[in-house]
């Protein structure tokens, strides 16, 4: 009976961690993630903060390891420009990246969309109506799901966007955080959880 219960407690102890994830973010460095091009990431008060350097160009944090199949949840607040997105899939050379982007930007400028860099451009853009979804200026709860070629993003709890595309499919790549040149950006991100699906 004692086995059959520390069997029990252990698959309990091994679901939970499987369905929680683990942390990407680990709100004290960037242990497990590399920064590409001059653009600023530093954590400041347990916050990850992405913001302009003095060249004003594309930077990018991406993530050490691949990550095919998964589940991302995170938050986001941006100030000024506020124009960044979530890279799925991706390969970065300098500052070039290949992937896909779940974005992140300014109202009415299509957050929760997929977009192709170095690619086929814009793949799919929400709907008008839930333009209105992003809460700029504050704290933005987004949450992406990719599973073989299937992604689908979710705003504050409201699909934003569900695409199928066999070359998305067909990849496989590294998580990165972007953040647009240009300059005068600003962006904050915490709460940074992954699950493998």
């Amino acid at each position: 009976m004692k086995k059959i219960n520390l069997v029990a407690i252990l698959f309990c102890i091994t679901l939970t961690s499987c369905q929680s994830g683990k942390e990407l973010f680990n709100g004290k460095n960037l242990d497990g993630w590399k920064v590409h091009g001059t653009e600023k990431w530093y954590v400041e008060d347990g916050l990850l903060i992405s913001e302009s350097g003095p060249d004003k160009k594309y930077g990018y944090l991406a993530t050490e390891d691949y990550y095919k199949d998964f589940e991302i949840n995170l938050e986001f607040k941006q100030e000024a420009e506020g124009n960044s997105g979530v890279f799925i899939r991706s390969e970065i050379d300098g500052t070039k990246i290949t992937g896909w982007q779940v974005e992140v930007a300014p109202p009415n400028l299509h957050t929760g969309g997929i977009y192709e860099s170095y690619g086929r451009g814009w793949l799919i853009k929400p709907t008008p109506e839930k333009e209105d979804v992003l809460k700029y200026g504050e704290w933005n709860k987004l949450k992406i799901k990719v599973k073989d070629n299937h992604v689908t993003s979710w705003l504050n709890g409201v699909q934003m966007v569900d695409f199928s595309d066999e070359k998305i499919g067909a990849a496989n790549g590294k998580i990165a955080l972007q953040i647009h040149d240009g300059g005068g950006i600003k962006v904050y991100w915490r709460n940074i959880k992954l699950r493998k699906l």
